[in-house]
């Protein structure tokens, strides 16, 4: 799978999950010990212009607005979501996106593959914590599993340092390698 292919693949199951929420079941919790379904939603919806930024390579400043001051009973989010689903998608197609460096909500300049291997983690870890916050199974393609848990690996303590995950949740290396990202980045595999 190349690299403009990715972001599309790890969105795909986001995609669909996200008009199965019954807007009834907005404060259930997530694996996300911060995150209840609202909360889940308002970051994907308060990061999206940042990754998509990223991928034009724009210094897109995330709003001054707290995460949690985005309403999703004031509209449609899940039109929203899908907007920035599909503006995500489009925007890491470009071959361009991946090459040289990038910024992701701030000044700091970053490699750009870095930065799209983040983008693409973001959301099959979050499709992930919706998936078992509704009672869903996702499924991504091994290939991309495997690059995600590389890029993971490789830059999992940063993460931890930087309060982006939580400590590890020790996994079996035989696991899936769904189950071991899910590890790497603090999430318990079965939770319920």
């Amino acid at each position: 799978m190349s690299d403009t292919e990715r972001v599309a693949h790890a969105a795909t199951p986001l995609s669909k999950l996200i008009h199965t929420v019954d807007p009834a079941r907005l404060s259930d919790p997530t694996p996300c010990a911060e995150f209840d379904i609202r909360a889940l939603l308002n970051h994907l919806l308060f990061w999206g212009p940042s990754l998509v930024g990223a991928a034009r390579k724009e210094a897109v400043t995330p709003p001054a607005a707290a995460e949690s001051d985005i309403d999703l009973t004031a509209g449609d989010w899940a039109a929203a979501l899908d907007a920035h689903l599909d503006a995500l998608t489009t925007a890491w197609t470009d071959p361009a996106a991946w090459r040289g460096v990038t910024h992701m909500g701030g000044p700091t300049e970053l490699p750009a593959p870095l930065v799209g291997g983040m983008v693409v983690g973001e959301l099959i870890v979050h499709g992930w914590d919706l998936a078992r916050a509704v009672g869903a199974t996702p499924h991504w393609d091994d290939d991309l599993l495997r690059a995600t848990y590389d890029e993971t690996a490789a830059t999992a303590e940063q993460g931890r340092q930087m309060g982006i995950y939580g400590p590890e949740v020790p996994v079996d290396g035989t696991a899936p390698l769904l189950d071991r990202i899910l590890g790497l980045t603090g999430r318990d595999p079965s939770w319920p």
